[in-house]
């Protein structure tokens, strides 16, 4: 479905699982579509009304590129929840960017968020812990940044096949409009305001977004609690779907 956000851009949204079952939103890391859930939000689907979005500039989001923010498209998720489930409360889940946008969500529309999973995030701006220098060389490599993100992602054990490389649709001034969001991300000042129970993952090897930062959301978010994946990086809760989703399980349906 299309859902207009508040200044008419269209955002489409999936909807799956239960009819009539409890809300839960899946937002998706930086630059990437709803497909970034594929082989993921299945899990959720016999316990929940499941909803993910297009962020826009990717999948079927399309329009102009503007001046793109976290809270921004923190608004518009909270558009599509109150489109899908007529304002009722739903647990949101949000990885890497999607974990950005969520703190902002939970901050600013703590009407929607009835529970918060963060994982994989950071709080953004001088108080994060930034992924050093040579990580961003490699990553900044056209001929690198393949294997750099299957490196970062993925442990060396890992055979399977990922969703979470990016959207190939997008232009390039799409991409650098989710760079330029994700890297201006701050929201420390308002992660003290969010009131929803708030669970925050990590992989232990995280260099994309470097771990320290599980514990500095964790503090600042009051009653957070903080659950590390020995071994983990970036792409933990794909790899090792099997073993987080216990985890997930027990805080989202307790």
């Amino acid at each position: 479905m299309v859902i207009r956000a508040e200044d008419g851009f269209p955002l489409a949204a999936q909807v799956s699982g239960l009819d009539d079952g409890p809300l839960l939103l899946l937002l998706s890391g930086q630059a990437n579509s709803h497909d970034w859930w594929t082989g993921l939000r299945e899990a959720f689907e016999g316990d929940f009304r499941v909803v993910t979005f297009d962020f826009r500039g990717t999948g079927g989001s399309r329009g102009p590129v503007g001046e793109w923010t976290t809270a921004g498209f923190a608004d518009d998720a909270a558009a599509v929840l109150r489109e899908i489930g007529a304002g009722a409360p739903a647990s949101v889940y949000g990885t890497s960017m999607g974990g950005r946008v969520a703190q902002f969500l939970a901050a600013r529309h703590p009407d929607l968020v009835e529970r918060l999973v963060l994982a994989c995030t950071s709080p953004g701006g001088p108080h994060a812990v930034e992924r050093t220098a040579e990580v961003r060389r490699k990553l900044a490599d056209d001929g690198l940044r393949g294997q750099t993100l299957r490196e970062l992602f993925y442990t060396d054990g890992w055979t399977g096949t990922s969703h979470l490389f990016g959207d190939p649709t997008m232009t390039l001034d799409e991409s650098r409009g989710h760079l330029r969001a994700s890297n201006r991300h701050d929201a420390w000042d308002v992660l003290p305001l969010i009131q929803a129970p708030t669970l925050v993952l990590h992989g232990s090897d995280d260099l994309m977004v470097p771990t320290a930062n599980a514990p500095l959301l964790a503090r600042r978010i009051p009653g957070a609690s903080l659950h590390l994946h020995h071994g983990g990086r970036h792409g933990f809760f794909d790899e090792f779907e099997g073993e987080i989703a216990p985890v997930l399980d027990s805080f989202l349906t307790s």
